[in-house]
C-alpha cells in the first residue's frame, strides 16, 4: 500500500544522536519510506508516478520512529497482576516457573497477540522477546503484522542446543518480520556445559549473544562464589561475545564489566519499571553512556512491570539516572529518546528501522500534539519524554501497514476474541 502523510511534523534523527523537526510530507511505498521533505520539489515530478492508496492529513501532529522495546517476555500477559509483590528469585520460583509449565503452544500464541496489541497502543513497532515456544510467538507476530526479534532463553529446564539451532533456522526464515538471536536465560539457570555449547554455536553462526545479566546483587555474588567471576566475566571468558551482544538489566556491574562491554561493542538494555517493582536496583545508565556503550530500553514482561508502556520507561530511565547520580542534568530527554528508538534498533540488529529516512522500513508512529500534555510546543522531544503518554499515540505503522489507528486495531483479530482467550487461559491455570 502507498500512503502519503502531509501537513506533518516529522522527527528526524541526526548522525550525532540529535533530533530536529521537519515540517512537510512523508511517503510510504509498500514497506518502506520513499520520500521525506516539504513536498514541493517532488510533488510535480512524482504525483503521476505514485498512485497513493491513501492520503492522510496529519494536521500538524508528529510522525516519528516507532519505539523499540528491547527486552520483553510478551506472553507473560497471563500473569499480569497475578504474580506480584515478591523479590525476583521467589517471584520466579513460586509464581512464574510453575505457572509457565502449564502453558501450551496455543496459549502462548494468543497471549502474545494480547501483548502485541498493547505494544501498538504504546507506539512500539518492534520488540526483543525471550520466551517459551518462540515459534508460536513468531507466528503471532507474522499473523498480526508485528515485528519481533527473538532471543533464545536456553537454560537447564527449557530448550536445548539442538532445539535452539532449529528455532534459529525456522524463525529467521519464517517472515521478514521475525528474526532470532542466540542467548541464555541467565548464568544462574544455565550450567557451564550448556553455556560452552552456546558459545560454540554462536561462533559458528557468527551471531551476538544475549542474557539476563547482573539483575540482582545476589545473582552476581553467587556467580562469583561458583566461578570466581562476575556473569559478564564468565560468559566473556567462555567466548560468548566474539560477535557482540549484550545484557538485559545490567545493574550490579564492576568496573571490569563496563570495560568488557565497551571492548565488544555490546548493548545494555535497561528495564527501570521492572527493576523498581522487583526491588532489584537502579541501572547505572550514565556510566554506560560515559563508556560509549549503546543503551536501549525495555519494559520486561507484563508480569514484572505490569504495563508495556515505553513512555513510562523513558521517564523512569532519565528520572532514576538523575537521582542515582544526584545530577539533574544527566541523561537528557534527547539521549533517552535515542535509546528508545535507534538504540533499541542497534541492539536488535534492525538497522533499517532505526530512524525515519528514505529507504528505511516504514515503522513509524503518529503522536497527537493537540493534547494538553503536549502543549505548548517549547520542545517536542522533551514533551515526549517528560510529558508524553499512551494517550498521544494516534497511529502505529509496522512495515508499511497501519496496525493501530485512533483506538482501533487492524491485526486480523477482534479485541473481544483475544481478551476472552486470555481470561480462559489464566482461569484454567488457576484451576
Amino acid at each position: 500500500m502507498n500512503i502519503r502523510f502531509y501537513h506533518a511534523k516529522i522527527l528526524v534523527t541526526g548522525e550525532n544522536k540529535e533530533f530536529s523537526i521537519l515540517n512537510g510530507e512523508l511517503w510510504v511505498e509498500n514497506d518502506s519510506i520513499s520520500y521525506i521533505g516539504d513536498g514541493k520539489e517532488l510533488r510535480n515530478q512524482k504525483e503521476d508516478a505514485v498512485i497513493f492508496d491513501r492520503e492522510i492529513d496529519v494536521e500538524g501532529n508528529l510522525l516519528m520512529p516507532g519505539f523499540k522495546d528491547a527486552h520483553t517476555h510478551t506472553a507473560m500477559t497471563f500473569l499480569r497482576s497475578y504474580a506480584d509483590d515478591l523479590p525476583l528469585q521467589e517471584w520466579l520460583e513460586k509464581q512464574v516457573f510453575p505457572n509457565e509449565a502449564k502453558l501450551t503452544k496455543e496459549d502462548v500464541y494468543y497471549l502474545a497477540i494480547l501483548g502485541i496489541m498493547e505494544y501498538l497502543t504504546s507506539g512500539i513497532t518492534s520488540n526483543f522477546d525471550m520466551y517459551n515456544f518462540p515459534r508460536s510467538i513468531a507466528k503471532a507476530s507474522k499473523d498480526t503484522g508485528f515485528r519481533t526479534v527473538f532471543c533464545s532463553g536456553l537454560n537447564n529446564f527449557v530448550s536445548n542446543l539442538e532445539e535452539l539451532r532449529e528455532d534459529y533456522n525456522v524463525i529467521n526464515a519464517m517472515s521478514p518480520l521475525t528474526s532470532f538471536l542466540p542467548g541464555i536465560h541467565a548464568e544462574y539457570t544455565t550450567n557451564q556445559k550448556l553455556m560452552e555449547g552456546l558459545a560454540k554455536l554462536a561462533q559458528e553462526l557468527k551471531a551476538p549473544v544475549w542474557m539476563h545479566n547482573a539483575e540482582t546483587q545476589k545473582e552476581v555474588e553467587e556467580c562469583k562464589a561458583r566461578y570466581g567471576m562476575t556473569p559478564t566475566e564468565l560468559t566473556e571468558a567462555l567466548g560468548f561475545y566474539e560477535y557482540g551482544g549484550g545484557g538485559y538489566h545490567c545493574i550490579w556491574f564492576t568496573e571490569h564489566d563496563f570495560e568488557l562491554f565497551q571492548k565488544h561493542d555490546m548493548t545494555v538494555v535497561t528495564n527501570p519499571a521492572s527493576n523498581l517493582k522487583l526491588a532489584s536496583g537502579i541501572c547505572p545508565v550514565k556510566k554506560f553512556l560515559d563508556y560509549g556503550i549503546n543503551v536501549a530500553i525495555g519494559t520486561d514482561g507484563p508480569a514484572s512491570n505490569n504495563c508495556l508502556d515505553m513512555f513510562r520507561e523513558m521517564f523512569l530511565t532519565t528520572g532514576l539516572a538523575k537521582v542515582k547520580e544526584e545530577d539533574a542534568s544527566c541523561v537528557s530527554a534527547e539521549e533517552v529518546l535515542y535509546m528508545a528508538t535507534a538504540g533499541g534498533a542497534k541492539a536488535m540488529q534492525l538497522p533499517d528501522c532505526d530512524r525515519l529516512a528514505v529507504g528505511k522500513k516504514a515503522d513509524l508512529i503518529m503522536l497527537d500534539l493537540k493534547k494538553p500534555n503536549m502543549q505548548p510546543e517549547n520542545n517536542i522531544v522533551k514533551n515526549i519524554v517528560y510529558a508524553g503518554s499512551k494517550q498521544n499515540v494516534k497511529m502505529t505503522m509496522v512495515n508499511g501497514k497501519i496496525l493501530y489507528e485512533n483506538g482501533a486495531f487492524s491485526i486480523g483479530f477482534s479485541e473481544e476474541e483475544i481478551y476472552r482467550r486470555a481470561n480462559e487461559i489464566i482461569n484454567r491455570i488457576k484451576g
